[in-house]
């Protein structure tokens, strides 16, 4: 486990000052949001365009 921790960044001070649930939040997979449909980026840039 404190392998898996280095491999994240975590230094091993703060490893054993994890708890088990800040522990599974980082053991998580992250959560995969579909592609931006193009409607959703043209929208998206009139809201806030490169200027």
């Amino acid at each position: 486990m404190l392998r898996a921790a280095a491999g994240l960044g975590v230094d091993p001070e703060a490893f054993w000052r994890l708890s088990l649930k800040e522990w599974r939040m980082l053991m998580e997979a992250p959560e995969t949001n579909p592609p931006m449909r193009r409607s959703e980026f043209e929208r998206m840039a009139e809201t806030w365009p490169d200027d």
